[in-house]
């Protein structure tokens, strides 16, 4: 990125040092490719900076979620059942007839 800003800074001097006319049609075409140059390097030293961050933001969401999957992935050792009676959710009976469905009606008892 520094090199850009080198190559514009030589740019610039290089049209001060030829001594190119702003009120001429190509000298005001001319620093004005200028000032677009800089800005487009300033921009991108802005969205470099932008993605940085972001990418850092990133690494702390992963490490985070390499946590807590851990965690949850350490509690449970794959045994439904015993997860099930553990945390309570063995109450539901497929054949229980309080929970009746009939797909003909769209309505659930």
């Amino acid at each position: 990125m520094d090199y850009l800003f080198e190559k514009i800074a030589y740019l610039e001097g290089l049209a001060e040092g030829m001594e190119i006319q702003t009120e001429s049609k190509e000298g005001k075409l001319i620093v004005s490719m200028l000032d677009v140059l800089r800005e487009v390097v300033d921009n991108m030293a802005i969205i470099s900076d932008a993605q940085m961050e972001l990418e850092d933001y990133v690494a702390f969401i992963d490490e985070d979620l390499s946590d807590l999957e851990e965690e949850l992935f350490d509690t449970f050792d794959g045994d439904f059942d015993d997860y099930d009676l553990e945390y309570g959710f063995d109450d539901f009976d497929e054949d229980d007839e309080e929970f009746d469905f009939d797909e003909d009606e769209e309505e659930f008892e």
